[in-house]
C-alpha cells in the first residue's frame, strides 16, 4: 500500500486581460513578430547608406524618413527590435537562472550561509541597476555580450531575493517534512518538492524584469557602451540621431518610441499579470 504524499494547494492564474492590456499585448506581440518576420521578409539594409536621401522626412518611400547617412529608419527600428529584444530576454534568462539557482542555495543552506547571502543581495539591491552594469562594463569592456552579462548579474538579486523568501515558506510546509519523514533523498526534495513550489512567481516577475533589461540596455547603448555603430540598436539610434533633432527629429523619436512602447507594455502586462497572481483582482 503506497501513502501518497499530500500536495500544496496549487494558485491558479488566470490570463484573462483586459481591453487596454490586449492592446498593449499586441504592440509586443507585433513587434516580436516584427524582429522576427520582417528582416528576412520585408525590411532592406539597415547599414545600406544613401547620400542622396540624407536626413529626407517620412514619405511614402520611406514612411520612417532616413537619418543621416540616408539609411531607412524604419529598416533600423525592426532591425532594432531583434537586437534589443534578443539583449532583454538573453539579460532576464541569466538574471533568473542565476537568481533561481542562489535564491536556493541560501534557503536550504545553514542559517550563517544564508546570512551571507541574504545581505549581499540587500547591499546590491541597494545599488541602481545601471552603476551595477556600468561596473560591470568598466571591468569587462564594451559590446553586445558584456552588456548582456552586465544587465544579467545587475537584474539577479531581484530573483534571488523572492525565491529564498519562497524557499524558506516552502521548506517548512507539510508536504516537504513527510517527504523527509519518508526518506526522500535532498536532489529529489529540491527537485519534485521545492523547486517547482517556488517557480510561481518567476515568470511575471520575469516579464516586468524583461522591459527593465530593454530600458537599461538602450541607455548603456546609448552612452556608447552597448553594441556599437553602425549595428541597428535602439539605444545606439537614439544617440546618432540626438545632434539632428532640430532638423531630423524622426531619426531619434521614433526609434524612441519603439523603446517606450516596448517597456511600457511589458510593464503593465507584467503588473497586471502579478496581481491576478496574488489574488489582487478577480
Amino acid at each position: 500500500m503506497s501513502l501518497a504524499l499530500p500536495r500544496p494547494a496549487t494558485r491558479r492564474l488566470s490570463l484573462r486581460i483586459p481591453r487596454p492590456g490586449l492592446a498593449l499585448a499586441g504592440i509586443v506581440l507585433g513587434l516580436a513578430a516584427a524582429a522576427v518576420l520582417w528582416p528576412s521578409a520585408f525590411a532592406g539594409d539597415p547599414l545600406a547608406a544613401d547620400p542622396l536621401r540624407v536626413l529626407e522626412g517620412p514619405s511614402a518611400a520611406h514612411w520612417f524618413g532616413t537619418d543621416q547617412l540616408g539609411r531607412d529608419v524604419l529598416d533600423r527600428v525592426v532591425h532594432g527590435a531583434r537586437h534589443s529584444l534578443s539583449i532583454g530576454v538573453a539579460a532576464t534568462l541569466i538574471a533568473v537562472g542565476a537568481g533561481l539557482l542562489l535564491g536556493l542555495l541560501a534557503g536550504l543552506t545553514h542559517r550563517f550561509a544564508d546570512e551571507a547571502l541574504s545581505r549581499t543581495f540587500d547591499a546590491l539591491s541597494a545599488f541602481p541597476l545601471v552603476l551595477l552594469a556600468l561596473l560591470f562594463i568598466a571591468i569587462a569592456g564594451t559590446g553586445t555580450t558584456s552588456l548582456i552579462v552586465a544587465i544579467g548579474i545587475a537584474t539577479t538579486p531581484h530573483y534571488a531575493r523572492v525565491v529564498r523568501a519562497q524557499t524558506l515558506v516552502v521548506r517548512r510546509a507539510p508536504y516537504v517534512t513527510h517527504a523527509v519523514a519518508f526518506g526522500a533523498s535532498r536532489t529529489r526534495l529540491v527537485l519534485r518538492h521545492v523547486l517547482p513550489n517556488v517557480l510561481g512567481p518567476i515568470p511575471v516577475l520575469a516579464m516586468i524584469g524583461l522591459g527593465e533589461a530593454i530600458l537599461i540596455a538602450a541607455g548603456l547603448s546609448f552612452l556608447g557602451l552597448g553594441p556599437q555603430p553602425p549595428s541597428p540598436e535602439w539605444g545606439a539610434m537614439l544617440s546618432e540621431g540626438r545632434g539632428y533633432l532640430h532638423i531630423a527629429w524622426w531619426a531619434s523619436v521614433l526609434p524612441g518610441c519603439a523603446v517606450t512602447a516596448t517597456v511600457i507594455s511589458l510593464t503593465v502586462i507584467g503588473r497586471h499579470l502579478q496581481n491576478r497572481f496574488e489574488g489582487r483582482i478577480q
